[in-house]
């Protein structure tokens, strides 16, 4: 039997509310399974077991404000084969939705119970409506009448997905961002980014290098690429900046770990943090896991996707914990060089400016080029000036060399 534990989402996280168990007692899980949803300053994460077994009981009940590192549920390995008994303690998500939302508005008394067929709307109305708190509080937001959704969750029952599926304001597999719109939680979001920042600069010894890198080469292969590609298949300049940089930290590891407890530790494996703009204010950097591994094709799907979910507050507990090494990149935002601040605990953080065209000596000649200003902030306690340089130069390489990424 083991704890399954509330991850740290970050250097600035402290705590997270759970909202949303996505399992029940008795269900299996193996590890990666998402199992339950914690709001923070962030948005709605999605909490991954990290075990195989049996979901054996919940300890943290919902709407709970859970400090990282407390007991959330009890994982029972050794009866993966076996039907567990019921729980010990915690509500179910699902059966015991109605014991959690004891007193329904007026507006809610039609509310009924749904099966995963649902039944005629004469016969909806008589019981009340399946729904997990976190579900009903998302369709109240959003003006969604909860009775018109159909519910994909255990015995039928609407979970948060349900909710932003019938979304009337989503587009091409979109949905509008209605969360970060709050003046509140934008407030909260930018105390935590504040906390963050300040323990980075307070505690981390930066130092900053600058690199202007040609991207003549690299703009004409996208251009190639991307001429007999359907629209949703095209790439972007960005995804080949974050292969290259991918590409040139195996050569470099000092760039791509964790310092924790006065001792760095190399990380296995490039998981690239990129860093994204919510919606409303506030900024995550949620990684792209195991980056070299990836094609450009590959690369490009996973980032659409990480975009879309950042868009609406809904990513997953790995994205913010993986990160090894993270990009900022400003592309059309008119920023010539941007000098980042270093994520905690990770030890680098390399940004790209604008493209733009400038005068480029080529050859002897002067000619106009596409160029990016190409920057590192890295930590003096793990690295210095020296292999940063290298670090910048390889990167530069691997763009003039687009068709090995």
């Amino acid at each position: 039997m083991s704890e399954f534990l509330m991850p740290s989402l970050g250097a600035d996280m402290e705590a997270g509310t759970l909202v949303e168990w996505l399992k029940k007692p008795g269900d299996e899980v193996s590890r990666g399974d998402i199992i339950a949803v914690v709001d923070t300053q962030k948005g709605a994460i999605e909490i991954e077991v990290f075990e195989d077994g049996v979901l054996a009981n919940y300890i943290v009940d919902i709407g709970s404000k859970v400090p990282v590192g407390t007991p959330m549920a009890m994982i029972d390995e050794a009866r993966q084969e076996q039907r567990p008994e019921r729980p010990v303690s915690g509500p179910s998500p699902i059966a015991d939705a109605a014991h959690m939302e004891t007193a329904p508005s007026p507006e809610q008394v039609a509310e009924t119970t749904v099966s995963r067929t649902p039944p005629p709307v004469a016969a909806r109305s008589l019981e009340r409506l399946r729904i997990t708190p976190a579900a009903r509080r998302l369709a109240t937001r959003k003006g969604i009448d909860p009775s018109s959704v159909t519910g994909s969750g255990q015995d039928g029952a609407i979970v948060m997905a349900d909710v932003e599926a019938s979304d009337p304001s989503t587009t091409n597999g979109r949905i509008a961002d209605h969360r970060t719109t709050n003046k509140p939680e934008r407030a909260v979001m930018r105390r935590a980014i504040a906390a963050a920042m300040a323990r980075s600069k307070r505690e981390i010894p930066h130092y900053y290098l600058s690199h202007t890198c040609d991207l003549s080469k690299a703009d004409a292969f996208v251009s190639s690429y991307n001429a007999d590609c359907p629209a949703d298949q095209r790439i972007l300049l960005a995804i080949l900046f974050v292969k290259a940089v991918a590409l040139a930290l195996p050569k470099y590891p000092e760039f791509n770990g964790h310092f924790k407890d006065g001792v760095f530790i190399e990380a296995e494996k490039a998981h690239v943090g990129f860093a994204i703009n919510i919606r409303g204010g506030g900024l995550v950097a949620p990684a792209i896991h195991d980056v070299d591994t990836l094609d450009l094709a590959a690369l490009m799907t996973k980032m659409r996707d990480l975009v879309a979910r950042v868009r609406i507050g809904r990513f997953r507990a790995a994205e913010l914990s993986d990160p090894t090494i993270t990009i900022s990149c400003l592309g059309e935002r008119g920023v010539e060089a941007l000098f980042g601040v270093i994520y905690p605990p990770q030890v680098a953080i390399v940004g790209f400016g604008m493209p733009a065209m400038r005068p480029w000596i080529n050859d002897g000649n002067i000619q106009p080029c596409l160029t990016v200003a190409l920057t590192l902030a890295a930590d003096h306690r793990v690295s210095d000036g020296h292999r940063g340089a290298l670090f910048l130069s390889t990167i530069n390489k691997y763009l003039q060399e687009p068709e090995t990424l």
